[in-house]
């Protein structure tokens, strides 16, 4: 969220909200729009989940490095290991001939790799067609998916794939036998056919002869096999087309296993729902399920279903896991299966893997851990013994974990006035005119620029004429041009004049005017537009009884303003607080903040407000899962709580889950999440009080990012540290930064 404040020009950076994910604990009680709620709505996922690195089949393994490599052990009778042979490997060996991977999935005895221009590589065996090459012949070797292009995510089942298009569409291939492609034939198809009645969607997973698919509004939608309810659409009736899963809206995440699933809600809550026999939904029951119920595991940031178990990791990096132990796959040193989740004694999870009879868990330093059923080599430690507690698998190091969803990008105006873009470009969001990446600094074509703020693929920019221009994704109007067109390149936004700031959210925006008043313009389900509906709005609409405005703030789907008294109103989503009037309720009205006077300048992140008083101290309210409140707890607050140990700050920003102020020593301070290095202390451990940025002295404006920060000299360089696996760090690097580095070319 960019940084604003009051007086004097300053240069302004942004970049893309991650949206995606915000895996965080929930609050204890519904929210409603000015009074009871009809619905408990969750914000849309907003991005994609990120590639997945590893992936098991039924007795073997597959992992990609940062480099693009393949590496593959375990079975190998049917050539899933890619190697050329049928041999067992024990531990990993590189799938040859195979580059630029970015992700992996694996089905029983086949292997799937996509790769970064958009194609999928497929090998291993392909009796139902599973490889989708137009043959049913097996490949030791991998071999490309016909007629398939602009992939951004796979799936795989037993023996049927799933691939997402950047367009939102799915498509499918393989075995048919339950209607798991999504069509009324039972006929198996050795190419892939696209799945109908399906668009925008984010995520695709497969369970054993089902799919599903995470929509961006947080939907799930499935078909296929539902024989023991693992559809959730409350029946066990067999789905030739994708039918919506009840009672379930917010959804971060989806995981299938073999006749079960589960999801994970963005405000860290778990659901599962399908076949329970050996206790893998969690809910302490062996109690068959076809709706999704509610598991006691809060704070999950990720979660996998494995044929018969689960696993999940906390924000913590503890990993938790339940259902089937005959095989020791829970990883808790013991053989008892488990109807509610145990912790399996690792840490530092970033990326849960479960299989057949085994599991894995990328580590952040980019070690490979397994447990379970060994007796094919797939744990990959050397041995064929099994194992009851997690051991290395040796020899393999797939490089600092990508553990971010959705895309980034960063927009830099210099000194010069020139416009400067680099990151993720999926939706143009750099302004050049193309969807290329660029881990550089790129120029973008717009002059007299004196303002920008991001939101999470759009950018909105002020010109000197007191104009406003945008491009990117355009889904909700969030560009404000009166379309819902993707826009490359700037748009004006028709109808605006005398702006003096403008801010982003997700999917809205935000403009104020000279005269004191706001304008918006995009998605409006929770009231984010302030206008006294939830009508999403092409073009800028006014935020109803606010004058006096002097500043503005976007967090995902809440707004902030500041007025002359020195008084904050906020309106939009409220679910953790975010609008500090001492409830939950969303508004679709401006409210005020309460118990705060004397303010000067105002951030947003994710779910939590920020609000620096005249007298240098900081104030902040909302969630706090992560400790981005910085008042030393992790609890939550819906009205304002006062920073610990900070004084002197003259300017503020939040990202989506941390928090930064600047203090008049030119020192960077930083709180709140960290598991991407976002705080530049060194580390990867959250804070929940203020700690200083490392090396960083002289430091004259600061923005945080989702999942990384940014900071501008008084020599006029640019400094920035987190994550950093679209290039939006700047550094001609995708490696994460735990401490600053200078953003080269500026």
């Amino acid at each position: 969220m960019a940084e604003r404040t009051l007086g004097s020009r300053k240069w302004y950076w942004l970049w893309g909200l991650l949206i995606g994910t915000g895996l965080w604990a929930g609050c204890e009680s519904a929210p409603s729009v000015e009074e009871a709620p009809t619905e408990q709505l969750q914000q849309p996922l907003g991005g994609r989940p990120p590639p997945a690195r590893v992936s098991v089949g039924q007795y073997h393994s597959v992992g990609v490095h940062t480099d693009g490599t393949v590496w593959a052990w375990g079975y190998n009778r049917q050539g899933q290991l890619g190697d050329g042979s049928t041999l067992d490997k024990a531990t990993p060996v590189q799938v040859p001939n195979l580059g630029g991977i970015a992700a992996v999935a694996a089905g029983d005895y086949h292997s799937l790799g996509l790769h970064a221009d958009g194609s999928v590589w497929a090998w291993g065996d392909n009796t139902n067609g599973q490889l989708g090459d137009g043959t049913y012949t097996a490949r030791p070797a991998p071999v490309q998916v016909s007629g398939l292009s602009g992939v951004v995510s796979l799936g795989s089942g037993f023996s049927h794939a799933l691939a997402l298009r950047s367009d939102g569409t799915v498509w499918a291939w393989g075995d048919n036998r339950y209607n798991q492609l999504g069509n009324a034939s039972v006929t198996k198809s050795n190419v892939p056919m696209q799945v109908p009645g399906l668009s925008g969607v984010l995520a695709v997973v497969a369970g054993g002869y089902s799919s599903l698919a995470l929509r961006s509004d947080g939907t799930v939608w499935a078909w296929g096999d539902n024989r023991y309810g693992q559809l959730g659409d409350g029946s066990t009736v067999r789905r030739v087309t994708p039918v919506q899963v009840a009672n379930l809206s917010g959804v971060a995440s989806v995981s299938a296993g073999s006749y079960h699933a589960l999801a994970l809600r963005s405000d860290g809550t778990l659901w599962a729902w399908g076949f329970n026999t050996y206790g893998q939904l969690g809910d302490g029951t062996t109690t068959q399920r076809t709706v999704p119920v509610q598991l006691g595991l809060t704070d999950v940031r990720q979660v996998v279903a494995g044929n018969y178990h689960s696993l999940a990791v906390r924000n913590d990096g503890a990993v938790w896991a339940w259902g089937d132990n005959r095989y020791r796959q829970l990883g808790n040193g013991t053989l008892t299966s488990s109807l509610v989740p145990l912790q399996a004694g690792l840490s530092a999870g970033v990326t849960l893997v479960a299989g057949y009879k085994h599991s894995l868990v990328l580590r952040s330093d980019g070690t490979v851990w397994s447990w379970g059923d060994n007796v094919f080599g797939q744990l990959g430690d050397e041995t064929f013994l099994a194992r009851n507690a997690p051991v290395q698998v040796k020899g393999l190091s797939l490089g600092n974990a990508d553990v971010s969803t959705g895309q980034l990008h960063s927009v830099m105006l210099g000194r010069d006035g020139r416009l400067w873009a680099w990151g993720d470009n999926e939706e143009g969001q750099l302004g050049t005119g193309t969807q290329q990446d660029s881990s550089l600094p790129v120029s973008v074509a717009l002059s007299g620029v004196i303002s920008v703020a991001s939101g999470f693929r759009h950018t909105v920019v002020l010109k000197s004429d007191s104009t406003v221009w945008t491009w990117g994704l355009n889904r909700y109007g969030q560009l404000g041009d009166g379309t819902t067109t993707i826009r490359p390149q700037p748009v004006q936004v028709p109808g605006l004049s005398g702006v003096t700031s403008v801010a982003a959210g997700d999917y809205f925006s935000l403009a104020l005017r000279s005269d004191g008043t706001v304008w918006t313009w995009g998605f409006n389900r929770y009231g984010q537009l302030g206008d006294g509906t939830k009508t999403d709005r092409l073009q800028p609409v006014q935020v109803s009884g606010l004058t006096g405005v002097l500043a503005i703030a976007a967090g995902d789907g809440h707004a902030v303003a500041l007025r002359s008294d020195g008084t904050v109103w906020t309106w939009g989503y409220n679910y953790d607080g975010q609008l500090g009037n001492g409830t939950r309720n969303w508004h679709i009205l401006p409210v005020q903040v309460v118990g705060l006077s004397g303010v000067v300048s105002v951030a947003a992140g994710g779910m939590h407000s920020l609000a620096l008083r005249s007298d240098g101290t900081v104030w902040t309210w909302g969630y706090n899962g992560a400790g981005q409140l910085g008042n030393g707890s992790f609890v939550g607050s819906t009205v304002p709580v006062q920073v610990s140990f900070l004084s002197s700050v003259t300017a503020i920003v939040a990202g989506h889950h941390h928090s930064l102020a600047l203090r008049s020593d030119g020192t960077v301070w930083a709180w709140g999440f960290n598991f991407d290095g976002q705080l530049g202390n060194g580390m990867r451990d959250s804070r929940n009080t203020p700690g200083m940025v490392a090396g960083l002295t002289g430091v004259v404006s600061i923005i945080a990012g989702d999942y990384h920060s940014m900071a501008l000299r008084s020599d006029g360089t640019a400094w920035a540290w987190g994550f950093n696996g679209q290039g939006q760090l700047g550094d001609g690097t995708a490696d994460t930064a735990l401490i600053p580095v200078q953003v080269v070319g500026l």
